[in-house]
């Protein structure tokens, strides 16, 4: 709760918040305003025909419960969605479905960009795609995948290809360029799971890849088609905060640099705010430091990367992506099973300044991806990965959803609501009108100045009102 020093109101603004939130129903404190749009027990795909559909299952190269969607984008109106290769059966690791043309319950996926890219042509060849987590579309109508190159990540682990980056034109979906990460960059226990885009500049793009399993960050130039890796202490995991525990599942990970996200800012450059995925603080750097390949690699930068704050208990924060029109960063909580909100605009970064924006248990079970689209609305992916990864799934059981909302509903009457004022601001100045006047000036004689007069009376009445309703405005904010 905040606290306004020195004044009567401030002891009973921080109990007044406690005891109307107690008062307040359930469903006014939290807003979860995000709907499931498509759901899953399992995934299926649009074979060619019947007929190679169930020489797929003869042949165990499509094991319908080894698939698991990890990744999510959304561009005009496809849907996309990573499928790595974590097991066997496998037939397809990227593939979309038409959002106009589609069921809500259990679409079927076709492959992306065809049944060919995800097929061998021979035994030493390698798919054109081989196993990608993340996937990101630009404004300039691209679609960037990074691909991890390792099959039977849960099985026999093997190395297809390099890590690489694969863009395609998503006008046409023709592949326009993939580009192999040097040796350099992949090392011993090098995985690369997410990416972000820098698409300011269509002819001079950059992108971002995270190294989760040996910390650190590629970034790679579109215009000189080269890339650089950059180190730094603040990728590392916390070794506090490896402890996971969701829906009575209870494993640790140490995983290293995870979430990435970018936003514009004036000078032409963005801020890229990112953290691992075992920590429960947030950081950010310039892309201005990052894009400087020379500053960018040596250890005098070290100072340009900073610490904004912490999410608190059970923060670990998978994947985030920042809405550009509202400064909104949304963040995937796997321990809380839910998907939380900052507003870049806010100094602050703590547990207060952070906005709920959907909780649950049952639809939201290890949220995996978030994106919000071209025309603001915000997408999320839960697909109960540790289920899957310690457990098993119950295939008669709903295991995959898409949420989505618009991102003005989303954040409606959370700490991220762009259309409210931060309370603290406006208690501070009503304080200003109501406080008792610390002047030394004597009344003047026969002045009822040491009483308030019945229009000033009334007024102290309208601001008192005003507060009492500001204050339920903020506690359910918070």
């Amino acid at each position: 709760m905040m606290e306004v020093r020195g004044t009567p109101v401030a002891l009973a603004f921080t109990v007044s918040c406690y005891m109307l939130l107690a008062l307040l129903p359930v469903h006014i404190v939290a807003n979860d305003n995000l709907r499931v749009a498509y759901q899953w027990k399992d995934i299926d795909f649009e074979f060619p025909s019947e007929t190679e559909r169930q020489e797929a299952i003869a042949s165990k190269s499509y094991i319908a419960e080894n698939v698991i969607p990890v990744g999510l984008e959304v561009y005009k109106k496809r849907l996309f969605l990573t499928l790595p290769r974590w097991k066997e059966g496998i037939p397809a690791s990227l593939a979309y479905i038409n959002i106009n043309e589609t069921t809500t319950q259990s679409p079927r996926l076709h492959p992306y960009p065809s049944w060919s890219a995800h097929r061998r042509t021979s035994e030493t060849e390698a798919p054109e795609i081989v196993s990608p987590f993340r996937i990101r579309a630009d404004r300039c109508g691209r679609l960037w995948v990074l691909d991890t190159g390792v099959e039977e990540l849960l099985g026999n682990t093997t190395v297809t290809s390099p890590t690489s980056l694969l863009v395609y034109d998503l006008h046409n979906d023709n592949l326009l360029r993939r580009y192999k990460f040097p040796a350099d960059h992949l090392k011993e226990n090098s995985f690369y799971a997410n990416i972000a885009v820098e698409d300011n500049d269509c002819d001079d793009t950059y992108a971002y890849a995270a190294d989760l399993g040996s910390p650190g960050l590629v970034v790679y130039s579109w215009k000189q088609q080269e890339s650089w890796r950059v180190k730094h202490h603040y990728f590392h995991p916390d070794p506090l905060a490896g402890n996971y525990n969701i829906t009575g599942i209870n494993f640790q990970w140490d995983d290293g640099l995870f979430g990435i996200a970018l936003k514009p800012q004036p000078d032409g450059y963005s801020t890229l705010y990112f953290h691992p995925l075992s920590s429960l603080n947030e950081f950010s750097v310039s892309t201005k430091v990052l894009r400087n390949q020379t500053y960018a690699t040596e250890s005098g930068n070290y100072h340009e990367f900073k610490i904004l704050g912490s999410r608190g208990p059970n923060g670990q924060a998978g994947v985030a992506f920042v809405d550009q029109k509202t400064g909104v960063i949304f963040y995937a909580l796997p321990n809380l099973n839910a998907i939380t909100c900052w507003k870049t605009s806010n100094r602050a970064y703590t547990i207060k300044s952070l906005g709920r924006v959907y909780m649950s248990t049952v639809d939201m079970v290890f949220p995996n991806d978030v994106k919000v689209d071209d025309e603001s609305n915000l997408w999320v992916l839960s697909d109960r990965l540790h289920q899957y990864m310690y457990e098993s799934l119950n295939r008669n059981d709903v295991n995959f959803r898409v949420l989505t909302a618009t991102v003005k509903d989303a954040i409606q009457n959370t700490a991220c609501d762009t259309n409210i004022k931060p309370l603290p601001d406006i208690i501070t100045n009503l304080g200003d009108i109501l406080r008792p006047s610390t002047s030394t000036i004597a009344p003047k004689a026969g002045s009822s100045s040491a009483w308030p007069s019945p229009s000033h009376t009334n007024a102290i009445v309208v601001l008192s009102m005003l507060i009492t309703m500001l204050r339920v405005s903020y506690c359910i904010r918070i």
